[in-house]
């Protein structure tokens, strides 16, 4: 169902207009906007960084390896899933990936940039997109599987967030979640991303059972190279903002980049085994909506 954001009325997904007050969804590029004020210029990201990111992400270790942690997440938790939302799915590099693996489950993707929009729906063309503010999701109990990968920690109302995904899930849908841990890692590479906090365990624990989540799977990421980003968020530190280099952690020698890859596929097949990784760069959760 559909939720209007005018009169808080619901309706039947298929439909773009509210049967009740007649709203309906302001159109850029094509693609509804629920949340238009906001596609352009927002708190929370720099829509500029998304061009960057698509020309990155591919090649980069760290983009690869969550990926290959989100799909094993999927196929070991989501059973029998038709319907899946990514919020803020950015340049679409996961929402591909999910496609590809689920090619029979109905993907959307939303996300408040139009930048992003624009590049996540030429790279996944069978996919749905809309505009929208992931603390007023205009969805009521449509998905069995929700995610939002490194995306709360961008908003101040992130347990606002998490109730949304809440409403927006069916009875026994899944939420799958990545997000930055640990506050000592806090530095440049934060503050230019436009992050709001970086978690711990129990935090991010304590907020997704506040929403309304029994969590069934929790583990860190990024655990091997735990010390080599302390190291580097220390240094980092010590700069300014304006000698900060974004794309030094996305540019590494091939060599370098292949070394990391194969730790984290390293650290998934112990993930796979079952064990949970208690510190890590990224702390990876599995919950269902009772």
């Amino acid at each position: 169902m559909k939720r209007c954001p005018s009169c808080e009325g619901t309706y039947a997904s298929v439909e773009e207009t509210c049967p009740v007050c007649g709203y309906q969804p302001r159109r850029i590029n094509g693609i509804a906007a629920y949340a238009p004020d906001l596609a352009l210029d927002a708190d929370g990201f720099k829509p500029e960084y998304f061009e960057q990111l698509a020309r990155l992400e591919a090649g980069n270790f760290w983009f690869k390896g969550r990926n290959r942690l989100i799909l094993w997440a999927m196929r070991t938790f989501c059973h029998r899933q038709q319907s899946f939302l990514e919020v803020g799915c950015g340049t679409g590099f996961v929402l591909s990936a999910v496609v590809e693996q689920n090619p029979e489950t109905d993907a959307m993707g939303s996300e408040l940039f139009v930048d992003g929009l624009k590049i996540a729906a030429e790279r996944v063309p069978s996919a749905s997109f809309i505009q929208m503010d992931a603390r007023e999701i205009p969805y009521v109990a449509e998905f069995d599987v929700v995610g939002a990968f490194d995306v709360i920690e961008h908003i101040e109302e992130d347990e606002i967030v998490l109730a949304q995904l809440h409403q927006a899930l069916r009875k026994g849908g899944k939420l799958l979640l990545t997000v930055p841990q640990h506050k000592l890692l806090w530095s440049q590479a934060d503050v230019y991303a436009c992050h709001k906090r970086r978690y711990s365990a129990k935090e991010l624990h304590h907020k997704v059972r506040a929403a309304g989540f029994e969590i069934e799977r929790t583990t860190s990421f990024v655990t091997t190279l735990l010390p080599a980003m302390v190291v580097s968020r220390l240094m980092g530190k010590k700069s300014s903002a304006e000698d900060f280099d974004e794309t030094k952690e996305l540019e590494l020698p091939s060599w370098m980049n292949a070394v990391f890859y194969a730790m984290l596929r390293f650290e998934l097949a112990l993930i796979r085994l079952g064990i949970g990784l208690p510190v890590g760069g990224t702390r990876m959760l599995v919950a269902r909506k009772p």
